[in-house]
């Protein structure tokens, strides 16, 4: 009996799991350049003295849907769409290099060229720090122009230009703050080959009616193994009074 109630048990408790990971999924269908976590359950044996006689469900993250978003046009200046699969290089909040596709770019207060989620976009020698200006302008191979104020419109400035990378994505993870980074640790290698399209966002990646459609499932199956822990309650219940003595 105890083994059908740690199945069920150990199941809803995954379940729930997997419902957080379909919802992180959902709430970020409309951010831009997020890329879908996938999901599945696996059987494992509990290890220790004595045979593995019991088993439990687990629920993993095993990957990244790394497929690019569409690409919608915005018409605003400072946002940027990588081409293909690249990535714009960001600083995390570790202080660490990191890789993002999330292109609301737009200028701090404290004048850091930043994204949407206000982390600073990298240059050639760390944040893009941008000067006081009237216009400015990035170009499609990540170059950042500036006309600064009091100057004539011949008269631009070049700051910086964005770090782009390309690494495969065999080598790269996702962190739990979003951010991707190369698994061994370390940095990407600037790629000038990569190319960004202005005035357009990279789109989320997020299948909003698959994952409406697995969060029914899973609510299913939840249900399923409440039920479950019941039975085996109720049956746990019905052997005690067959040996209790009268």
């Amino acid at each position: 009996m105890d083994k059908m109630l740690y199945v069920a048990m150990s199941g809803a408790k995954e379940t729930l799991l997997a419902q957080a990971n379909a919802n992180n999924n959902l709430a970020n269908a409309n951010t831009s350049g997020f890329l879908s976590d996938l999901n599945q359950f696996r059987s494992m044996p509990v290890f220790g003295n004595g045979h593995p006689t019991r088993v439990y469900a687990m629920d993993e993250r095993p990957a990244t849907n790394f497929e690019h978003g569409s690409l919608q046009h915005s018409g605003r200046d400072l946002d940027v769409a990588v081409k293909d699969g690249g990535w714009l290089a960001v600083q995390a909040a570790d202080g660490n290099e990191a890789y993002s596709r999330r292109g609301d770019l737009r200028v701090d207060e404290n004048g850091l060229l930043v994204t949407g989620n206000n982390l600073p976009v990298l240059g050639n020698g760390g944040p893009i720090a941008i000067p006081p200006y009237e216009k400015i302008d990035i170009g499609v191979d990540g170059t950042v122009s500036i006309k600064p104020q009091g100057a004539t419109a011949e008269q631009l400035a070049v700051i910086d230009r964005i770090k782009l990378v390309a690494p495969q994505f065999g080598e790269m993870e996702k962190g739990d703050d979003g951010l991707f980074r190369l698994k061994g640790g370390g940095e990407a290698e600037a790629d000038p080959d990569q190319r960004l399209v202005s005035g357009a966002l990279v789109s989320s990646n997020v299948n909003v009616v698959n994952e409406m459609v697995d969060m029914i499932e899973l609510s299913r199956r939840f249900e399923l193994q409440v039920k479950m822990m019941k039975t085996a309650e109720e049956s746990a219940s019905a052997a005690a009074s067959i040996v209790r003595p009268v």
